[in-house]
């Protein structure tokens, strides 16, 4: 908003009762404004200085004449440009434009000529916060423009961060619904409730992932660890997930999908030394009896009435790391109404109490019982998990969480 000496913005009394609140203001408690006066008159400059210097407003002026010696503040400059927009190297809304873009955290105030206002009016069309006219202006004035403007760039700035972090989030969402698998097991006798938290900051997907799928007579469950935390495990997470769906789906034999997928997992991998943990279990509808491989993977735990126990299961390496064909299986018993859950380390990885001990399977088992005796639903299972092992750790956990928990029901 700008002002003449005629001009009259708001109601004669407003304005003297809001210039008196702004001069009762000392400099000690209003918050310095850092000023760069970009101004070619030395006379004008000298001026601008006795105005602020009589005004209720503490400033810290720096003067330049020109745009190359504005130049080497803008880099970072959170104050006020104040601007005028005929200088010796540049001039008009071209010169405008430079300042807006090089010094996008500052607020920009334009200097006109009374002749030239209406450049004033098309620089803040143009992104500036205000103009003021030369011989137009008196302290009180120029303060309130230089105030108000720092002011409503912080409140753009601000509007401009929540709106980035609204369509982060929107895209984080859309992201994670094509990325994260929607469980097959419409027909299967096993329900299921999964759930994942990426361990990187402001992470979409993380290197962790499961699915579980049905295929005639089998469901097969799958839950995985692609080594190290970074936009390249997340994305060899993905891929084997949907490679591994795809070799189900596909009718692939179930002693050659572990060896296909470390097959795609070598051809995948961005560096050599990269390798996947992984627990893969099948079950056949109307048995208890379930299959299970384990490379380089910490072990389900079967959830039942009379408590919480590991599979008994030995691991072989992670995929990756000594290539080979032979998938030994071993069996362990799933009874109905039991739930099997899956996990990946970052639980077991947490810190119990403190630093060096982990809270490892022995913890989780120990943790889960409890949980499960104070009346936890498996429904609420996973989110108080990850809450007692940060309350364990001490803080968040840094590491992917991702969980699967199927439940042996046979559906009528």
């Amino acid at each position: 908003m700008t002002m003449t000496d005629t001009e009259q913005p708001w109601p004669a009394d407003a304005g003297r009762a809001a210039e008196a609140v702004m001069e009762r203001q000392s400099p000690s408690t209003a918050e310095a404004v850092d000023v760069l006066l970009v101004e070619d008159d030395a006379q004008d400059a000298f001026l601008v200085e006795e105005l602020l210097a009589d005004a209720a407003l503490d400033t810290r002026i720096t003067w330049v004449s020109t745009l190359a010696q504005a130049r080497e503040y803008f880099a970072g400059f959170r104050g006020c440009v104040l601007l005028d927009l005929n200088l010796p190297d540049a001039r008009g809304m071209e010169l405008l434009r430079e300042v807006l873009t090089t010094a996008s955290s500052a607020a920009v105030v334009v200097l006109t000529g009374f002749n030239d206002e209406h450049e004033g009016i098309a620089a803040v069309a143009a992104g500036a916060q205000d103009y003021l006219v030369k011989g137009h202006v008196d302290g009180s004035l120029l303060a309130r423009s230089l105030r108000y403007s720092v002011e409503r760039q912080r409140a753009d700035e601000n509007a401009r961060q929540l709106r980035e972090a609204e369509l982060y989030a929107r895209e984080n969402m859309r992201l994670e619904r094509g990325l994260l698998p929607q469980v097959l097991l419409d027909s299967s006798p096993l329900s299921h409730r999964s759930f994942y938290r990426p361990g990187r900051k402001r992470a979409l997907v993380g290197g962790d992932f499961y699915d579980a799928v049905q295929k005639g007579g089998t469901t097969y469950v799958l839950c995985g660890d692609v080594s190290g935390h970074g936009p390249d495990e997340a994305a060899l997470g993905v891929s084997l997930r949907i490679a591994w769906r795809a070799l189900v789906m596909g009718g692939v034999a179930e002693e050659e999908l572990l060896p296909a997928l470390e097959e795609i997992l070598i051809s995948e991998r961005a560096q050599e030394e990269m390798y996947a943990t992984l627990c893969q279990v099948s079950l056949d509808s109307g048995s208890e009896d379930a299959r299970i491989r384990l490379f380089g993977h910490p072990p389900p735990l079967v959830l039942q009435e009379g408590g919480v126990e590991e599979v008994p299961v030995a691991p072989r390496p992670p995929l990756g790391v000594f290539p080979d064909r032979e998938t030994e299986v071993e069996r362990f018993r799933l009874p109905r109404g039991a739930t099997l859950m899956l996990y990946t380390d970052g639980l077991v990885d947490a810190y119990d109490g403190r630093p060096p001990d982990r809270l490892e399977v022995g913890g989780l088992r120990r943790m889960v019982g409890d949980l499960l005796a104070r009346g936890t639903s498996i429904v609420d299972l996973p989110e108080h998990l990850v809450d007692e092992a940060e309350h364990y750790n001490g803080g968040p956990l840094q590491d992917d969480v991702a969980m699967l928990l199927i439940t042996h029901e046979e559906r009528q």
